[in-house]
């Protein structure tokens, strides 16, 4: 496909999904864009190949055809964005990464059932999940949307003292009326499944029983729901969704400690190549003895990868040659989760001399790389030194 068959396509400036189409009209890549007018055109701008990568070049250039669809938000275009995902499976949406390194939203089977976000390694064992979400922000915006709509209980409202806060600030329902607590969760795995609309029709109907029963109090409370789901709040999503069509994160690690004592080790993040303090994080190595550099490393690894919460990286970056490659690489495999990695080899003066492992990344986000280790290293040492220096007051 290119610019002039894109030229005869009337796209609208409208949210939806877009679907890219082989010989067969089998779709090769969907995605989803708050303007499908705006979004697709960007597949053909010149620098695509610096701001989307190789692989999606390929795509655009074996892709024949093109089709979208819109639908009424933001919101509803993520949920039916991820349901197309899992329908048609399309080459390009699943060769890069694993669906077990993804997110699942899942409704626990209990008597007051609550909803919870689990990675895809996750989920073996249970039923009622829905996904897999790529963009974990996203998906946490989008569960704030629909939460002021279906209040629900989650983890951090489910534990013992906390339930009352979340109910005042209107994020949970009053558990106590079990029938209507369900209700909501019904409601939520509906409009999850893409079935708006089916949501609206028994909405109206309850509407209308509570008013038959003169009970205008209850009529109100749904009526106000039925405006919220045809008035959908979601400028948040929205810009989620602009930033995430930019953004290339790449996390660099780095250990440090003083023959064998005070291990530390650190991450450090930059995306589009620059510096994003916030997301830096600190970690006090609590099972490496001896200085062994790697096993830190693979610690430390362990570690991030178990908060679900934190956005996953494009490509990791690694202090150390051959042996600090596979030690993180090897993390990853454990992991089920398919991300890059480069690993810095330093010289006798600890200046960089080569980087090893996907030669592709290395070439394209050299510089990049090269300040992200060198961040990790003064990161780590700044950390390692004010340990020390509290160790030995």
């Amino acid at each position: 496909m290119n610019r002039q068959g894109l030229k005869k396509l009337k796209l609208p400036d409208k949210p939806g999904v877009y679907f890219f189409l082989d010989q067969k009209k089998k779709p090769i890549y969907i995605g989803r864009a708050t303007s499908l007018r705006d979004r697709v055109r960007s597949y053909f701008s010149k620098d695509l190949i610096e701001t989307r990568g190789p692989m999606i070049v390929d795509m655009v250039f074996k892709a024949k055809g093109l089709k979208w669809m819109t639908s009424d938000s933001a919101l509803e275009t993520l949920i039916l964005e991820v349901n197309l995902i899992k329908k048609f499976q399309p080459i390009y949406n699943t060769k890069e990464k694993s669906d077990k390194s993804f997110n699942y939203v899942c409704i626990t089977h209990e008597l007051l059932p609550r909803v919870v976000v689990k990675r895809g390694r996750q989920i073996e064992n249970l039923k009622d999940c829905y996904g897999p979400y790529t963009n974990n922000s996203a998906l946490q915006e989008a569960l704030k949307i629909i939460r002021k709509i279906f209040p629900f209980l989650d983890e951090k409202s489910g534990v013992r003292g906390r339930y009352e806060f979340y109910k005042q600030i209107g994020l949970v329902p009053d558990v106590g009326v079990k029938k209507e607590y369900l209700k909501n969760i019904k409601n939520i795995k509906l409009f999850l499944e893409g079935k708006k609309e089916r949501i609206l029709k028994n909405l109206e109907r309850e509407m209308k029983n509570w008013a038959r029963d003169q009970k205008f109090e209850k009529a109100h409370e749904v009526k106000k729901k039925i405006f919220a789901l045809k008035h959908i709040q979601d400028v948040a999503l929205i810009k989620e969704d602009k930033k995430e069509t930019k953004e290339f994160r790449i996390e660099a690690y780095d250990v440090a400690h003083f023959s064998g004592s005070a291990s530390v080790g650190v991450m450090t993040v930059f995306e589009n190549g620059e510096i994003k303090k916030s997301d830096y994080r600190k970690f006090k190595l609590r099972d490496v003895s001896g200085g062994n550099d790697i096993r830190g490393l693979q610690e430390i690894l362990k570690r991030r990868l178990a908060h679900y919460d934190w956005p996953l990286p494009d490509l990791i970056v690694v202090d150390g040659g051959k042996a600090q490659l596979n030690g993180a690489e090897k993390i990853l495999q454990d992991s089920k989760i398919k991300i890059p990695v480069v690993s810095v080899l330093k010289n006798e003066h600890h200046k960089p001399k080569q980087i090893l492992g996907n030669r592709i990344l290395a070439l394209k986000y050299e510089s990049a790389i090269l300040l992200a280790n060198s961040e990790a290293h003064r990161f780590a040492i700044g950390f390692h030194r004010n340990l020390l220096r509290k160790t030995l007051k």
